[in-house]
């Protein structure tokens, strides 16, 4: 059995939760910046990933966003929940800790 395989899986299936927690945490966040908190956590993503993440979660009106000129290149755009999606993370997040609970009380 492949181990990469299953650990990229779970790592996949958690990846809209951390990104969510990251804007939720940061009221409003910058892809970039996202990539380097996830990188920081370990949890290494490419931006081939999270782009199609962030447009997904953007026409389910999850997430909105604006753009702010920057200094040194294009605009930038700068991503926020919206009320739903800011119950969708809540949700998310709820359900991450009743599978935390339950995963941790089944292997441990």
């Amino acid at each position: 059995m492949n181990i990469e395989n299953t650990e990229s899986q779970m790592r996949k299936g958690l990846l809209e939760l951390c990104i969510l927690g990251i804007i939720n945490r940061e009221k409003e966040a910058y892809p970039s910046d996202i990539l380097e908190q996830l990188k920081q956590a370990n949890l290494i993503v490419l931006e081939g990933t999270l782009y199609p993440l962030l447009t997904r979660l953007k026409n389910a009106e999850v997430l909105t966003y604006r753009w702010e000129e920057s200094p040194s290149g294009p605009p930038r755009k700068y991503y926020t929940l919206t009320r739903s999606g800011l119950k969708f993370y809540e949700q998310l997040h709820e359900t991450w800790i009743e599978l935390s609970k339950a995963v941790n009380h089944l292997t441990t």
